[in-house]
């Protein structure tokens, strides 16, 4: 993968790098969703967003193989939540069909780039 045993901190994770680029899309997407959803779907899938770097680097900060795989579990499970709530951004008339597109190559990519990850720690990657 990255050469696990040289990283020494969160932010030298490409797939954490590439998170944070999906949480600034996430935004940039959500900023021109209908107002009356600020305190819905655009703060949900903000939130969603936000937990998959956060929990790359609250795993890898922990430093036990463990802990990491648990929180990288979380990192996909809210990928898979971001996932879903770009689909349903996109059926509700929110987001263009190209942003959408964009975003969801993204969030394939990282799906993979986790799977991979977990598999080089010894997890097992059922995604």
């Amino acid at each position: 993968m990255e050469g696990l045993k040289r990283v020494t901190h969160y932010k030298d994770l490409l797939v954490w790098q590439k998170t944070m680029a999906l949480v600034k899309e996430t935004y940039r997407m959500t900023a021109s969703f209908p107002r009356d959803e600020q305190f819905g779907l655009t703060s949900q899938m903000r939130r969603s967003a936000v937990s998959v770097p956060s929990n790359i680097a609250e795993g890898q900060a922990r430093q036990g193989t463990r802990e990491f795989l648990q929180f990288l579990s979380h990192a996909t499970g809210s990928l898979a939540e971001l996932e879903t709530q770009i689909l349903l951004s996109q059926d509700l008339g929110y987001a263009r069909n190209e942003e959408v597109a964009a975003i969801l190559e993204r969030v394939t990519e990282l799906q993979k780039m986790m799977a991979g990850l977990r598999r080089s720690l010894g997890g097992t990657a059922s995604h």
